[in-house]
């Protein structure tokens, strides 16, 4: 059973507190070391098997004419405002010397050579899309090798390059490309740092004691840095990509002190009731890590079913973070304990402390005062749940339609990949993206690679540039480079339009569609639309048509584990709508903000951009297990009182009100972290961080402290309710009462025959 495996696990780690803090100090040190000697840097690879633009890459790597590496550019003008680089040799001289430097630079193939293209002649200079048409911006860019052979270090190298000379030469260097988006470290250190601080904070407020406080954030940050650490040492053998750490730090802080506090409260009460620490802590295990256990083996479960997109960056981020989910779970029923243990009785001598203040404080307002925090509902939580539950149709009603107006604008939601243009204005890659823009138009910052097997016909050259050029949603066509030997064309094609606008799409879809067909004819020849752009859009198009299957798969799993804990067909599937409802509404301010720019200036967005086309499925599967912490224990509560009682609202009442104060610290320590990394410069990151806390503010508000109540009060012993037949044929599940795990089951009947 695995209470009882909980049981002796939580009571061993107490008795011989010093002996597992100090296997997993080891284990901590162990792990940043190995990260350190074998750890490898994040890295973003935006394709998958079996895609139209992956095609496209291949013929490219095939023809071995070096655009199927990474590519940067380095975008000048000259710091006099009045100068241009028709008329000024200063800048011109410059800018000779800026591309030599960058051209001596590790795993450069080449470079384009704007300065020799003035002294071609101005004409040149500007129909090579190299000078802008007023001379005042030029662009340098640069081809590496494949992305196989980069690293961090040649970022690194491009970066410093360019600090040197803007220190030596009259000009203004800004900097961009896919080896910046592949390579440039993601921006959560000063979010976690925050986050750990409010957690800090509503963890002090909610035990009123610094030990209390202390005991989840020294748990978290353990489990943390193992996680993030072995993390660091899968990126020295597979691609992870830099969302993962930002994403598991978000997660493993969120969850490690949630997961803590369901503990440490459960630990409190058996103090209080009289168990010795180490007996107490070992109690606390068996019940609250049961369900600690359950939600995180849910959220990883989850996450690993993100391998259904068939996209392997995607798979290889969902491996990452369940590393930190696991260990955080692992260090809940462990070094947690351990922790209690090595406390002793402080914590229940800060627990009287704490409750002999705010019973002083109700004395005075002359309302009925606590024994011990959890043992008794607070008043208040359980006056607003019987109130609930006297009105019950209203309030399902009314929160149900609050959370389906929320959820309305996902129906405009649109996925894509959100470009440079989308980052600060203190990043030099947005200065670049914008000179760019400015001097050569949108569609340049995001140009299209098309690779043509010309299958023996050279006469499709002539064709596909004759018909891309007349395209109305392509500016200009570079010269066609074909490769003899293996009969493979590239042209380099540049929209009318931004990278992440929706035509841009709308264009790469048109030229798949019509366009090439129509240039390459019924003949073997065939023709693939690649580049960045198109392979974010491809991405974005596998995620969307794969999302409803790994929906429904998630669901379902939900739903049986459910089943399986609660014993009850009704449970379980109110759970799995409700939970649905909201993260639709999370979904839908997301768009709100992201798309439609509502409320995006107080998060630091300076444009509207798509939804990042993987974090819909990223979300859902983070969110679904995210609530499970939730619903388990709240419904564990209901589940015991309906034991004791035999009647389903009071154990509505008592089970709700008992769980309320736990819940809704959790859910505030919950967003307080994902808030803070809403604040950083990554569009992405802002992503992740306002839909998860969008979503679990929701959840742990209108969902658990309305929509339950109401609900469960409508259905009332139909909530339990499961076939005899199908109650004989399950097995029992791993969560169950407090009385369950220590042999002394209530008889009240739970299923309702």
């Amino acid at each position: 059973m695995l209470s009882k495996a909980l049981l002796r696990l939580g009571t061993g780690a107490a008795r011989h507190p010093w002996r597992v803090i100090a296997a997993w100090v080891l284990v901590a040190t162990l792990a940043v070391l190995a990260a350190v000697a074998f750890g490898g840097r994040t890295a973003d690879s935006m394709t998958a098997p079996g895609l139209d633009s992956r095609r496209a890459a291949e013929l490219i790597e095939r023809a071995g004419t070096g655009q199927e590496g990474m590519t940067a550019q380095v975008v000048v003008t000259p710091l006099d405002d009045g100068a241009t680089f028709f008329d000024d040799d200063a800048a011109r001289t410059a800018l000779t010397r800026l591309r030599a430097e960058v051209r001596r630079l590790s795993h450069v193939l080449g470079t384009s050579d704007p300065a020799g293209a003035l002294d071609a002649g101005r004409d040149a200079a500007v129909r090579g899309g190299l000078v802008s048409a007023d001379g005042r911006i030029a662009v340098v860019r640069v081809q590496y090798a494949d992305q196989s052979r980069l690293s961090a270090e040649d970022l690194d190298a491009l970066v410093g390059l360019g600090e040197r000379l803007r220190a030596q030469l009259p000009l203004r260097i800004e900097m961009g490309g896919s080896l910046f988006y592949a390579f440039s470290d993601p921006d959560g250190g000063a979010s976690e740092l925050i986050g750990l601080l409010a957690a800090a904070a509503i963890l002090f407020l909610a035990f009123g004691s610094l030990v209390a406080a202390a005991l989840p954030i020294g748990m978290a940050v353990f489990g943390l840095t193992v996680g993030v650490a072995t993390m660091t040492v899968l990126a020295g053998v597979t691609e992870v990509p830099t969302f993962a750490p930002v994403l598991g730090s978000m997660v493993g802080i969120g969850v490690g002190i949630d997961y803590a506090l369901f503990v440490l409260a459960r630990h409190r009460e058996y103090l209080a009731s009289g168990l010795h620490a180490q007996a107490a802590a070992g109690r606390a295990v068996a019940t609250a890590g049961r369900p600690v256990v359950f939600a995180g083996g849910i959220v990883v479960v989850s996450i690993l079913g993100l391998a259904v997109a068939h996209v392997p960056f995607m798979t290889v981020g969902g491996i990452a973070v369940s590393i930190v989910v696991l260990t955080t779970v692992l260090a809940s029923v462990t070094l947690l304990p351990a922790f209690l243990g090595a406390a002793g009785p402080r914590l229940a001598r800060a627990g009287r402390i704490s409750r002999a203040l705010r019973n002083r404080r109700l004395g005075r307002l002359g309302r009925p005062r606590d024994t011990a925090p959890g043992a008794v509902p607070a008043a208040g939580w359980r006056r607003w749940v019987g109130h609930v539950g006297r009105h019950p149709v209203p309030y399902a009603v009314g929160a149900a339609g609050l959370l389906l107006i929320a959820t309305l604008p996902v129906l405009g939601l649109r996925v894509g990949l959100p470009d440079d243009g989308s980052l600060p204005q203190s990043r030099t890659e947005r200065r670049a993206y914008d000179l760019v823009a400015e001097g050569f138009g949108p569609g340049t910052n995001g140009p299209l690679v098309i690779a043509a097997d010309l299958a023996g016909d050279p006469g499709v050259v002539d064709r596909l540039v004759a018909t891309i050029a007349a395209d109305p949603g392509i500016a200009s066509v570079a010269p066609a480079r074909i490769d003899r030997d293996t009969g493979v064309a590239t042209l380099v094609v540049f929209p009318t339009t931004s990278p992440q606008d929706k035509a841009t799409a709308d264009t790469i879809a048109r030229l798949r569609a019509k366009v090439l067909p129509g240039a390459v004819g019924h003949g073997p020849a065939t023709a693939h639309v690649g580049g960045a752009a198109a392979s974010l859009s491809d991405v974005g198009r596998r995620t969307s048509e794969r999302l409803p299957v790994f929906a429904a798969a998630v669901l379902a799993m939900s739903f049986l584990l459910l089943m399986l804990v609660f014993r009850s067909i009704l449970v379980p599937l109110k759970a799995v709508l409700l939970n649905l409802l909201s993260i639709g509404a999370a979904y839908g301010v997301m768009v709100a903000v992201f798309q439609w720019g509502w409320g995006g200036a107080l998060i630091g967005l300076e444009a509207t951009v798509p939804i990042v086309s993987f974090i819909p499925m990223f979300l859902f599967a983070i969110l679904f297990g995210l609530s499970m912490d939730y619903e388990v224990f709240l419904l564990s509560h209901v589940r015991e009182e309906y034991l004791r009682t035999g009647d389903n609202r009071t154990a509505i009442v008592e089970g709700v009100s008992r769980t309320a104060r736990i819940i809704t610290s959790a859910a505030l320590i919950m967003v307080a972290v994902f808030l803070s990394f809403a604040v950083a410069d990554d569009p992405s990151t802002k992503m992740f961080g306002l839909g998860l806390a969008t979503a679990i503010l929701i959840d742990a508000t209108v969902v658990r402290m309305v929509l339950v109540p109401a609900t469960m009060t409508l259905l009332g012993r139909t909530n339990w309710w499961l076939p005899k037949w199908l109650d004989r044929m399950l097995p029992r599940g791993p969560v169950g009462t407090d009385a369950e795990s220590t042999g002394e089951a209530p008889r009240a009947r739970l299923v309702d025959h």
